[in-house]
């Protein structure tokens, strides 16, 4: 067989391989293929999985576990998968998720130091970290753009103490009030938003990897290392519970959902100013 034609099979296998798949003699059925994968969502998910990767793997080579070299060699080919992803050199295939996705692409660009990547860690406590990561960056993003929406408030509050406005109770006219203090409502629904991210933020903010499947490694592993590596406050405490937490997703969910109502009424309110009937705005 010509040597181009048996590289290009190797690679094949390589980047189509399952982490499980050592203990099946038969190839895959797609339908079961098909069910299994996640990449075709998880993909969103590859700078935090690269980002984990970096800090595990500088952690196995401070505790020894993985040689000097082999560790400057796995991170070079983690971060040219990074840059080749960012620029769309490098393409999503058909692999099962995320991790077997750059786990297979590292084995291709490195060789057999790249199956050393995954040593004392499970995709179990690899995807918890990846979901906190992501959902950590969204919690912060958004209440940076919550941080600038107070800001904007605040401006026009401060502008408006003097303007003054009737204040409505079912939209009949009630008592006298000022911009100013009807704008200060919103203030203070907002900034008790970025009060509940802040409470998802410190909560969420302990770092699962080390945790394995459920229930560790005999590998001397540094998890408090790790953690600082990647930012978190420290590590989880108990692996069990490490692989399975998704609390701060739900709780995430519900300080979004009340985010969206509060701006729900900040814009209807907009609207109805803007009608025939009020005419206090001109949108």
């Amino acid at each position: 067989m010509h040597k181009t034609a048996l590289t290009k099979i190797i690679k094949s296998e390589v980047i189509h391989m399952k982490l499980w798949g050592g203990r099946f003699t038969k190839e895959e059925n797609q339908l079961v293929h098909n069910f299994n994968e996640s990449l075709s969502f998880d993909q969103k998910f590859y700078k935090q999985d690269i980002q984990g990767s970096l800090a595990h793997v500088k952690m196995l080579g401070k505790q020894g576990i993985i040689t000097t070299d082999e560790m400057n060699d796995i991170i070079k080919g983690l971060e040219s998968i990074r840059v080749d992803l960012d620029n769309g050199t490098l393409q999503f295939d058909n692999s099962e998720d995320i991790h077997s996705f750059v786990e297979a692409h590292l084995i291709e660009r490195i060789g057999d130091a790249g199956k050393k990547l995954h040593t004392g860690r499970s995709r179990n406590d690899q995807v918890a970290l990846d979901m906190k990561l992501y959902t950590r960056h969204e919690v912060e993003e958004i209440n940076d753009l919550l941080k600038t929406l107070l800001n904007s408030l605040l401006k026009v509050m401060e502008e408006n103490t003097g303007t003054f406005m009737p204040g409505f109770t079912h939209l009949q006219k009630a008592q006298p009030i000022t911009l100013a203090h009807h704008f200060g409502a919103y203030f203070e629904m907002f900034k008790r938003d970025r009060s509940r991210l802040d409470d998802i933020h410190k909560r969420m903010n302990l770092c699962p990897l080390g945790s394995g499947a459920l229930a560790g490694t005999t590998y001397p592993l540094d998890r408090e290392y790790t953690a600082n590596l990647l930012g978190f406050d420290g590590p989880t405490l108990n692996s069990m519970d490490s692989v399975s937490d998704r609390d701060y997703l739900i709780e995430f969910l519900s300080a979004l959902s009340t985010i969206m109502m509060h701006l729900s009424r900040f814009c209807e309110e907009i609207c109805i100013w803007n009608s025939n009937e009020y005419r206090f705005v001109n949108i």
